[in-house]
């Protein structure tokens, strides 16, 4: 069982905290290979730079030919439905994991995003999902994904707009809306009091779990 995880955007220091994030789950017995996507932008901040990343995103996980399961590790789910049409095996995007292992924990989730730009994408995904119903709000920090590496800066930045999105927009739980926020959770979670949804490990265990149970992507029938 070999589980690829592709993180569309070229930072290397994103893909080291993705790593990181996920490594706990490897106790279940599983490889877990994280991938930085070379032919990425430096971080995935806009639509056009998510759509950017579709075409050698499918490249890279074709070469991948001992996968079992592939994991897009941006929060956006870039080439999500793509990647499917080209692989039978499980596809998860973070997005998508996060928000449905979110309505399993609260009645209402909050998302903190990292630039406002950022935001009308997120709220594309969840009417498609149709999850809107769920949704208490969407909140930016205003920061973008290299600023995430300052990490009194962005830990000041998530608790005062995850308390924000408690306290004003009533979430009772929240997603972390960018993969390079990981090393940041159990912070968020301490100081908001609220269940907080790591991305990149919601979509792994998902994978996992998909894979252990044999689950496989719709067949096409010629």
């Amino acid at each position: 069982m070999t589980l690829i995880v592709i993180n569309p955007n070229a930072s290397d220091r994103v893909t080291a905290g993705i790593d990181a994030a996920v490594a706990p789950l490897r106790a279940w017995g599983s490889e877990i290979r994280c991938l930085t996507l070379p032919e990425g932008p430096p971080g995935i901040e806009s639509q056009q730079q998510a759509d950017l990343t579709i075409a050698p995103m499918l490249r890279l996980a074709a070469a991948q030919t001992d996968a079992t399961g592939y994991v897009i590790a941006c929060f956006g789910d870039p080439g999500l439905h793509a990647l499917r049409d080209q692989t039978d095996q499980p596809v998860v995007g973070i997005q998508e994991a996060a928000v449905m292992t979110a309505l399993t924990l609260g009645q209402r989730f909050g998302v903190i995003a990292i630039l406002p730009a950022s935001i009308p994408r997120h709220l594309r995904a969840f009417g498609a999902m149709g999850v809107t119903n769920r949704l208490a709000g969407d909140r930016a920090l205003g920061l973008g994904v290299a600023d995430l590496a300052d990490a009194d800066r962005t830990v000041a930045a998530m608790v005062a707009t995850g308390r924000r999105l408690r306290d004003d927009d009533g979430a009772d739980v929240l997603i972390m809306g960018c993969a390079g926020m990981a090393q940041y959770r159990a912070h968020l979670e301490t100081e908001c009091g609220l269940p907080v949804v790591e991305p990149c490990q919601a979509g792994v265990a998902m994978a996992l779990g998909q894979i252990a149970l044999g689950l496989r992507g719709k067949r096409h029938v010629e």
